[in-house]
This record gives structure tokens, C-alpha cells and sequence, in this order.
């Protein structure tokens, strides 16, 4: 078969949120860049996932990268420029366009990768950076401790070679990892290995957080768009998770601060202070628009309701990954019909038939996001492994934030661990604010590979806090940049790391491009 082949710099396979941060870095420091998608949306985690940011209390003063936060400015701009915004709304210097409670700025998917496209622009038409959408890594070719070229295929089943100096795995599951013989970890590791305390006692690759196949659907009151009964809906109906009385389609789920217990929900925001889901992940608010422009509120569904734990997409065959991916869009089907017809509303009543899929915001015809959110992924073995030991405030007691020599960035999340797919144990651990380790970046062998996701060296119970948007995005830009130095000195990634004069160098390279390497002193946990 003829192949086309396509050099540059640096190939970055996944066009995810830190793929396209990584994209927009290099290209930014002169770089060409080749960048693979599998869809026809880069930006994983904000577009073609369908999920709002999730960030810190600090986000809109410090706490993420510059270009981060021109992206979170860009997106408030959009809206001003673009929309029929009320004069309040327009002139709110932190605009949240869906007022939804999740993130300080709840905004359409679609809105995202239109910004993200306009940042990446001044490169695509320069031919510095070129994305190959709907296509997926095949292949790697490896040299001894080197990757020499990977091997991508479109949907039209063509073959395309791709070579450069360095190789970025941004992919949400760790695609190339095991294509290019790289060490890596999935799933749980024992407290034997990693000392946690809330590792389990026995190592499971397959135990892995739940993906969640997202939807936007819009309410309108008096309307009536229930869908067609999913053909597993008994099924779902009747399911129970091992850590609940109630089924999964209930208003009950755990309580974040205490998994041990249940905590109530309802859908609408009332007077009762029973936590309402509607307004959680909410995109779109009308009471922000001067004029009309959609005929109800817009939201997301990324529930406990639709969170799928009933096996992996890491790890096991290709037909077992589909069916896992199948299963977890007919879980969120599922929830659409029981709110439709059978969620209990406060004033007695059952259903809300005016929940209409919509998507329109998320680039699909039938409402569901063009793929599911991926919490965990492969990570490689590293020079360093952050664990809960790095950032439980529990366990740091008074020593406060873990500070590194080598940091290339920072964080800040909650410990969040989803339920998982064999033991479907939860957790929502405090901790101090994060940096990010240049050792958690660099494979313990592989010279020119590196990760630039939800990959690093971490565990399992580390990524609950190291998956979210600011970090991930921060964690592309750096490996980029530390990609961009290499090349520049002509050193290694380890070589880098084992001198003070290069490290000092890189990071110097950081903070130009505006990267935040510590957090202020005096800071207590989100």
C-alpha cells in the first residue's frame, strides 16, 4: 500500500484538550507541527466530550496558564461579540453564559472549539501546524529506545506515515503508549506498591473509573419530545449499584463528602434545598440574552445517573471496548427516557416530557456528544509518580503544598475518583493545591515520547485530581515546550531533568510562554 508521509518537529497524536494546548504551544515556538484527531473536533474534555471546566476557586487570578486563560477570556468574548447578551450580562467581567454551578464559565461545546480553532488559526494557515482529522494512530516503528515514525489511518482506510523529532501521546486512553513498547500502568495499583491508604489492598488493571457518554438536552415547559423506550431500558431501570439501595436511575446518589452515605436530588432548583441537577452543568441561561434565541435552558447531562462502571474501554478486546462504548450510550438514553416519563417531580407528578435532545451545541444530530468522557487513561511509568501522598491535605497535614524543584506547572482539584469498573469504589479526598513534576512527564526509557493528557506518571488515585481541564491543559503545553527545548539544546528529556543548568533553562522557557510553575505561599486546599 502507498503511503503518504508528512515530517515535522513534533507529531501529537490526539487532537484531546492537552493535545490541542500542546499544538498551540509549539507552534507558538516556531515549531511544525502535525496534530491527528479522531473526530472532526479537536479539544476532547471541552467539545467533543461535552464537559464544562472543571476548576479552582482561584482560576479567574491565577492557578493555569496564560494561554488558558486567554482561552477561558476569548470564550466570554465570543459571547459578547456574538450574542444577544442583556447589558448586565455583557458587562460582567466573569460571565458564566449558562450559570451553571459547576464551573465559573459553563459555555456551549460548540463555543469552545470555535475558540480553540481561532487560536490555533494564525498556524494552520501559515502551514506550521496541520491537523489530519478522523484519524487514528495504527502503528509505531521504534529503534531501540527511540519511536522512528507512527503510522496513522483515516476513515477512508488510507495509510499515512508520520515522522518527527518527538512524539506527544495525547490521545485520552494512552493510544501509542502500548504501540511504541512504552511502560505504562492502567487501572488500580495495591498499597503495597504505591503505600496509599486508599490503594487497593490487591493491584487490578482493569478496575478504571466510569466514562460518561454525555447529552445536551433543552427544556421546554409544555412540550413533549420523549423518545422512543431504549430496548435496555428494563434493565436499567432495575439496576442497582453495589454501593446503593436505589437504583441507578433514582434521584439518589453518594454524597461527594461522605461516599458512605446517600445524598437526594431533584431536577429544577426549588425552595425545598434539595440540590437541584438541571442547573449542575447548565450551557445555556435565556434570562442572560436580551432577545429570544432558544425556547428553554440548555444543560448537560454528566450525572451520577449516567456514570458507566460495568466495565473498561483500557485493556480488553475490541469488541468488548465497543460494547462497554454502546452500554454507555444506552445508559444515557436511558436517563433521558426515565426523566421523560418517570422521574419524581417535587409537586407529586412523574416525567418531564419538555426535556428535548439538542445537538446543535454539541456538532451531532442526535444529542449525544460525538464521544464519552474518558476520566483515566494509560499513564506511563515515570521518572516520578505523583500519588495521594503529593497532594491529600490529610496526609500533608501542616507541610501544606508539595512544592518540586522540577515543576512545569500547577493545579488545583478535589480528589475525585468516579466509581470504578470492578470494584466500583468511589472517593472525594480534600487536598492543597498541586504542581505538576517535570519527572511525571518523562517515560522511564522511551527518549523521544511523551505524554501530554491524562498519561503522566501518576496513580490511579493521583489522576482523580490531575484529569481536570486547567491541569491537562497545562500538562500539554509543558510537554510541548519541553519537546520545543530538547530540540532547541539537543538534550533529552532526562537529560534536561538531571541538569541544573538545562532545567533552570526549560522552565525559563515556561514562564515565557506563561506558565506558572509554583503557587503563592499561604494558600489552603480548594
Amino acid at each position: 500500500m502507498d503511503q503518504r508521509l508528512y515530517e515535522a518537529d513534533m507529531v501529537i497524536v490526539g487532537g484531546s484538550l492537552g493535545g490541542t494546548a500542546a499544538a498551540l504551544a509549539a507552534a507558538k515556538a516556531g515549531m511544525k507541527v502535525i496534530m491527528t484527531e479522531e473526530t472532526d473536533w479537536i479539544g476532547g474534555q471541552l467539545t467533543s466530550q461535552a464537559v464544562p471546566p472543571d476548576e479552582h476557586r482561584w482560576i479567574e487570578s491565577f492557578g493555569c496558564t496564560a494561554s488558558y486563560r486567554e482561552f477561558r477570556n476569548r470564550v466570554r468574548d465570543y459571547y459578547r461579540v456574538n450574542y444577544p447578551l442583556t447589558e448586565e450580562a455583557r458587562q460582567n467581567p466573569v460571565l458564566n453564559p449558562g450559570n451553571g454551578w459547576v464551573s465559573r464559565l459553563c459555555h456551549e461545546p460548540v463555543v469552545a472549539l470555535r475558540v480553540l480553532e481561532d487560536m490555533l488559526s494564525p498556524y494552520m494557515h501559515s502551514g506550521r501546524l496541520k491537523i489530519l482529522y478522523h484519524t487514528k494512530i495504527h502503528r509505531a516503528e521504534i529503534c531501540g529506545d527511540m519511536v522512528t515514525s507512527v503510522i496513522v489511518r483515516n476513515r477512508k482506510g488510507d495509510e499515512i506515515l508520520l515522522r518527527g523529532a518527538y512524539y506527544l501521546d495525547a490521545t485520552d486512553c494512552g493510544d501509542l503508549l502500548p504501540l511504541a513498547g512504552a511502560e505504562f500502568a492502567t487501572g488500580a495499583e495495591s498499597a503495597s506498591d504505591t503505600g496509599e491508604p486508599h490503594a487497593m489492598k490487591e493491584a487490578n488493571p482493569l478496575d478504571m473509573q466510569s466514562i460518561t457518554h454525555v447529552a445536551a438536552v433543552e427544556y421546554v415547559e409544555g412540550g413533549n419530545f420523549v423518545i422512543d423506550r431504549p430496548d435496555d431500558y428494563s434493565f436499567w431501570k432495575s439496576y442497582k449499584p453495589d454501593f446503593s439501595p436505589f437504583p441507578i436511575l433514582s434521584w439518589h446518589a453518594s454524597d461527594a463528602n461522605d461516599m458512605t452515605k446517600m445524598k437526594k436530588f431533584t431536577m429544577f432548583p426549588n425552595v425545598h434545598g434539595t440540590m437541584s441537577l438541571w442547573d449542575y452543568r447548565r450551557i445555556v441561561d435565556p434570562s442572560q440574552l436580551s432577545r429570544p434565541l432558544y425556547e428553554g435552558e440548555i444543560t448537560l447531562l454528566n450525572w451520577p445517573q449516567n456514570d458507566y462502571y460495568l466495565g473498561p474501554v483500557i485493556g480488553v478486546s475490541p469488541e468488548e471496548r465497543a460494547r462497554h462504548l454502546r452500554c454507555a450510550r444506552s445508559l444515557t438514553l436511558a436517563l433521558i427516557y426515565w426523566l421523560q416519563t418517570e422521574a419524581p417531580r417535587m409537586d407529586g407528578g412523574t416525567g418531564y416530557p419538555g426535556i428535548r435532545l439538542w445537538g446543535e451545541v454539541l456538532g451531532t444530530k442526535h444529542g449525544l456528544a460525538k464521544t464519552p468522557y474518558i476520566r483515566e487513561s494509560r499513564r506511563i511509568k515515570a521518572l516520578y509518580t505523583i500519588t495521594e501522598h503529593d497532594v491529600s491535605k490529610e496526609l500533608r497535614g501542616n507541610a501544606g503544598i508539595k512544592r518540586y524543584k522540577d515543576s512545569v506547572g500547577v493545579g488545583s482539584y478535589h480528589l475525585d475518583l468516579h466509581p470504578t469498573t470492578v470494584t466500583q469504589r468511589s472517593f472525594y479526598i480534600p487536598t492543597y493545591p498541586y504542581e505538576i513534576p517535570l519527572g511525571s512527564l518523562i517515560p522511564v526509557r522511551i527518549k523521544n515520547l511523551l505524554p501530554a493528557c491524562k498519561n503522566i506518571g501518576m496513580t490511579q488515585i493521583a489522576n482523580g485530581c490531575y484529569r481536570l481541564h486547567p491541569t491537562e491543559w497545562n500538562i500539554g503545553e509543558s510537554a510541548a515546550l519541553l519537546a520545543v527545548y530538547a530540540i532547541r539544546s539537543n538534550q533529552y528529556p532526562y537529560e534536561i531533568k538531571g541538569s541544573s543548568e538545562h532545567l533552570c533553562q526549560y522552565q525559563k522557557l515556561l514562564q515565557e510562554h506563561g506558565v506558572e510553575l509554583h503557587w503563592p505561599e499561604g494558600l489552603e486546599g480548594v
